[in-house]
């Protein structure tokens, strides 16, 4: 039997053999082998987090664990669909797990460049603003859930600057590997981007570890006992 302490580690390297599987099959193009690694991918990520924090849980974690079951229903819903279902599916699920990572670092604002360092903002500002530019004329139907779902993005990559530099990197991440799947979904050209979904998965599954590794480096983290004002 794996010991406890091992454990997490042992999953943690897991999840990087199924990651970078995962990306060696996007470079290669092989669909068909596309869809099992990823629907493994948050699992394992989050028996990695459960299994490095002790009972009980603080708030943080467990609604980070939240979070990454519902990027996981993202991942996998929209197999059972197609055309805009499928794509609503997937935004509808990452809406609700951006809107429980805001919810989770909003305790932690006071830190962030809402409050310190506030000329950050602007390159996320401009960087939403950009994005919604870009891809608002040809979003048609879809104009209300992209626009809803950029603002939580960029509020959630705001706030996350409040809990260290390894949860902002993975916060900015998330709102790169995003704006890309928003790009070659609506704005022309960006369809064709080279290697597309190569980018989107890679920037998306290193946020998601970024967030996960800052969180576990925050002192109280294992304990449970984390608080914030």
């Amino acid at each position: 039997m794996i010991p406890c302490r091992t454990l997490p580690r042992v999953l943690f390297l897991l999840f990087a053999v199924l990651a970078v599987a995962h990306l060696v099959i996007q470079l290669l193009g092989i669909d068909a082998w596309d869809r099992p690694t990823q629907v493994f991918l948050m699992p394992v990520l989050l028996l990695v987090l459960a299994g490095s924090t002790g009972r009980p849980r603080g708030r943080l974690i467990v609604l980070a664990m939240v979070a990454l079951v519902f990027s996981w229903l993202g991942d996998t819903a929209p197999a059972f669909a197609s055309g805009d279902t499928a794509f609503l599916l997937m935004v509808g699920f990452f809406l609700v797990a951006q809107v429980v990572y805001v919810v989770a670092f909003r305790p932690y604002r006071n830190d962030s460049v809402l409050t310190r360092r506030r000329w950050l903002l602007v390159p996320y500002i401009g960087f939403v603003a950009v994005l919604v530019w870009l891809c608002a004329p040809h979003a048609g139907g879809l104009l209300v859930p992209v626009l809803l779902y950029g603002l939580v993005l960029g509020t959630m990559a705001v706030l996350s600057t409040g809990l260290g530099p390894w949860v902002a990197a993975g916060g900015a991440l998330f709102l790169v590997s995003d704006a890309l799947i928003a790009l070659r979904a609506f704005a022309p050209g960006w369809d064709s981007l080279p290697q597309g979904g190569f980018w989107v998965m890679s920037t998306y599954i290193a946020a998601q570890v970024l967030i996960v590794l800052g969180l576990l480096s925050r002192p109280r983290a294992r304990t449970g006992v984390e608080t914030a004002a």
